[in-house]
């Protein structure tokens, strides 16, 4: 009868994990979609200081050659790639947004919410050029400014993008998935280097009483 009493007592007393998951899954979606808009933000307003202050303007060194302001209108994708195919990376991009607004309600880590979020932030802003600039909707050349050495042109949409994929190659290489655990975990729920499986915290068991 004690021993029942106790298992009881244990049932009733055991934290229930769901509000938490719940609360932290939340937490990283309104980070995921914060870093997006800072992101976005900066973009389109640093876009607009470009067609303002470097339109018909010479390259502005900032690094020497290596680093310059030099504004041009890109038809293609990051970095001037692929100029002959706007439509398609118009397309691309809402796909790609899509389905990453999808695998958010799965973030279990906040590196990933980071990275989610410069993708989210970045694709946006080009993909709102693309949409809004000339010569039309869908094949609008995306503003870019900022020089490498000749190499190619971007801007701070691409740093946001290209920064996210090398997060993401990291998180890969460390074997960190998408909910936080890695890779080979079992049911341990090791996390992503936080102290916490998923990013949030796991509800301890109680000792069986009696």
């Amino acid at each position: 009868m004690q021993v029942m009493q106790g298992e009881s007592r244990a049932r009733l007393s055991a934290p229930s994990p769901r509000p938490t998951r719940v609360s932290g899954s939340r937490r990283l979606i309104w980070l995921f979609v914060g870093i997006a808009v800072v992101v976005y933000v900066l973009d389109q307003a640093s876009k607009a200081w470009a067609l303002a202050a470097l339109t018909n303007a010479p390259p502005q060194d900032l690094l020497g050659a290596f680093l310059r302001l030099y504004l041009v209108r890109n038809p293609g994708a990051a970095f001037s790639v692929g100029t002959g195919s706007t439509w398609l990376l118009t397309i691309l991009a809402v796909v790609v947004l899509v389905v990453l607004i999808r695998a958010s309600r799965r973030l279990g880590s906040m590196a990933w919410a980071w990275a989610f979020g410069l993708i989210l932030g970045g694709a946006l802003g080009n993909l709102t050029d693309r949409l809004i600039r000339d010569p039309g909707f869908g094949r609008g050349h995306v503003v870019d400014f900022i020089d490498y050495n000749g190499w190619f042109v971007g801007n701070v949409a691409d740093i946001a993008i290209v920064g996210a994929a090398l997060l993401i190659g990291l998180l890969a290489l460390r074997g960190i998935g998408l909910d936080g655990r890695r890779d080979g975990a079992g049911g341990s729920g090791e996390a992503d280097g936080s102290g916490e499986a998923d990013g949030i915290p796991e509800p301890r068991g109680t000792e069986r009483d009696g």
